[in-house]
């Protein structure tokens, strides 16, 4: 995975960090990255410090030209408080799912879903061009104005209609459902509000994403208590989570261990390949994991080892134990 190193400021990074991803034919993708705002001296290195030099790639004349550019724009931080404007390598494994999904299927043409802690929306702006309707929710003024500038900045390459993709204000503490605008929804302090009506089409939703929800145990309670609520409304609803474990050294357990990891998976009874629960201490969610094999990587610019997985997760309220 490569980094983009520039001139640091206290008050954070000076410019825009952007990805273009370009999506030839139905199969084939490729990625580059541009820096945008002011710093010309921009440059990549890798995990060990070591310069990588630009090669860009040649373009194949056998490649059909009809190609759809998704361009992200997100910051580089390493601030917790900021990590919804970045970009981590669980969104991108997510957006190779649904990519997948739409170009070998329709099993997501025609859906209304929701986005949860959609940082960049990168995984709902994937999903846009062949949604009915797409929630892209987080929290914040500054990664939901990011967010929907990424709509606005992809609407047009990507060919989808700007008024299906709805960014909104999604508190986990505040749970489901939402506050509901009263006032004037031109007014930009309440531009991310819920109506009644959207939160009714919301609950109408048959499909949830979320990715790099899973770093923070007391955030986990919260994510999995409005999941619950939100899986609990209206229509029966699947959730697609990505995640990627990371470690450091635990001094109870004088080990590396994978931090919030156990706590996640105490969530939900796993099931084997023939649907058989085999794990879980807490009844009411059912989670399957995906085969990483099963999703070609069309974003290539990220490395996707072990540590990375995706869960197809259900919830059922007579769900038990076995």
């Amino acid at each position: 995975m490569c980094l983009c190193v520039g001139w640091w400021f206290r008050r954070g990074w000076f410019g825009v960090y952007v990805l273009n991803f370009s999506l030839w034919g139905r199969g084939h993708m490729m990625i580059d990255t541009v820096w945008k705002g002011g710093l010309s001296d921009a440059v990549a290195v890798d995990e060990d410090g070591d310069l990588v030099l630009d090669r860009r790639r040649r373009r194949n004349k056998h490649v059909r030209s009809d190609y759809h550019l998704l361009t992200i724009q997100h910051g580089v931080t390493s601030s917790l408080k900021s990590v919804g404007l970045q970009v981590w390598k669980a969104a991108l494994l997510l957006a190779d799912f649904v990519l997948h999904k739409s170009f070998t299927s329709s099993y997501f043409d025609g859906v209304t879903a929701i986005e949860v802690g959609a940082g960049t929306g990168l995984v709902g702006l994937a999903l846009a061009r062949v949604a009915r309707r797409i929630f892209v929710t987080d929290r914040g003024a500054d990664i939901l104005d990011n967010c929907l500038a990424n709509v606005r900045i992809n609407s047009g390459t990507l060919k989808f209609d700007e008024a299906k993709v709805c960014v909104r204000e999604l508190d986990w503490k505040l749970s489901w459902p939402p506050p509901v605008s009263t006032c004037d929804p031109s007014d930009p302090s309440l531009r991310y509000l819920w109506s009644a009506h959207e939160i009714d089409e919301a609950e109408k939703a048959t499909v949830l994403f979320a990715a790099d929800v899973i770093y923070s145990d007391d955030l986990t309670d919260l994510f999995f208590d409005t999941v619950k609520k939100l899986m609990s409304s209206g229509a029966k609803k699947v959730l697609y989570l990505a995640l990627e474990k990371r470690y450091n050294f635990s001094l109870d357990e004088l080990d590396v261990v994978a931090n919030g990891y156990a706590h996640f998976r105490g969530f939900f009874v796993t099931q084997d390949e023939h649907g058989d629960a085999i794990h879980g201490d807490k009844p009411g969610f059912v989670g399957k994991q995906i085969g990483l094999a099963e999703i070609p990587q069309y974003i290539r610019e990220y490395e996707r080892g072990n540590d990375l997985e995706i869960w197809e997760i259900m919830y059922s309220p007579e769900q038990k134990l076995r």
